[in-house]
């Protein structure tokens, strides 16, 4: 198992860092000595979260493998390796699935699972060749667990295929017994402009099903706990300093995710009946 505790001096990629969760992870990690380079697709605001933070700014667009390859070139160009890979680059519009194009679709599995896709596909050998502990982060979603949320199918649908490509990835490095680990990052309500994510879709891809809503706003999310992107920072590096797989902002949320397990326990069950000739 792969644990870093310290993560002074290593070299750190965070995407979608110029705002909400990626900036609060880079914030933290510049603050305890890691060199940080926080890659975005919206230049203006990149320049600005680096110049505030202290890191690299490198405008990188996670839908493009080739954007991604560069910036992975980029670091190595210019720290030599590369420890801790954040690929946390996402968006999380709205719309029923019988409202969606398939423009839609190829959007948002473009950006949040092909995103991940390309730094694990970038930045994984980078990990592994200097030997030296490092980690591999990618950040789904309490809709990685649960799907039953209304207008969020589609987002639900990217977070679970993050669940699984990160869950098989930590049983491959672990198995290989590589100074690499993998972690899933789950987090729930955290104050971030993901609620604006419709602005970040390339021109003349608009229309289609998906909206905007800001959840902060209706009555039932705002009663929840909400996070500041920093304080998700925090409990990021503390699940690497014990070597966790599965990062989880929100344990009071369990309950849910239990329900869903219930429910999946009881369908084995009528299956196992059924197989027995017992139903």
């Amino acid at each position: 198992m792969t644990a870093i505790a310290d993560v002074s001096g290593l070299v750190a990629v965070v995407t979608g860092g110029a705002s909400g969760i990626g900036k609060g992870i880079a914030q933290r990690l510049v603050e305890r000595g890691a060199n940080v380079v926080i890659a975005d697709i919206e230049g203006g605001p990149l320049s600005v979260a680096a110049a505030e933070i202290g890191a690299v700014g490198v405008r990188a667009d996670v839908a493009d493998a080739a954007s991604v390859q560069a910036l992975a070139d980029q670091v190595v160009d210019r720290f030599g390796k590369v420890h801790l890979v954040f690929n946390n680059a996402g968006v999380g519009p709205e719309s029923n699935i019988a409202d969606m194009t398939l423009a839609d679709w190829k959007w948002i599995l473009d950006v949040n699972l092909y995103g991940v896709i390309h730094g694990v596909h970038a930045f994984l050998p980078l990990l592994k060749k200097h030997g030296e502990p490092a980690y591999l982060v990618n950040t789904s979603s309490m809709g990685g667990f649960v799907a039953d949320m209304p207008g969020l199918g589609a987002y639900a649908t990217t977070k679970f295929a993050i669940m699984a490509l990160t869950e098989s990835l930590a049983c491959e490095l672990e198995r290989e017994g590589s100074a690499v680990g993998a972690a899933v990052l789950a987090p729930g309500t955290v104050r971030s402009n993901i609620a604006r994510s419709l602005r970040t879709r390339p021109a003349g891809a608009e229309g289609g099903g998906f909206v905007q809503n800001d959840i902060s706003e209706g009555e039932e999310f705002a009663a929840l706990r909400w996070l500041d992107p920093a304080e998700v920072g925090d409990i990021v590096l503390a699940g690497l300093a014990r070597g966790e797989t599965h990062i989880v902002t929100h344990p009071e949320w369990y309950p849910m995710v239990a329900e869903r397990a219930a429910g999946i326990e009881a369908a084995f069950s009528r299956a196992s009946a059924v197989t027995a000739g017992e139903l």
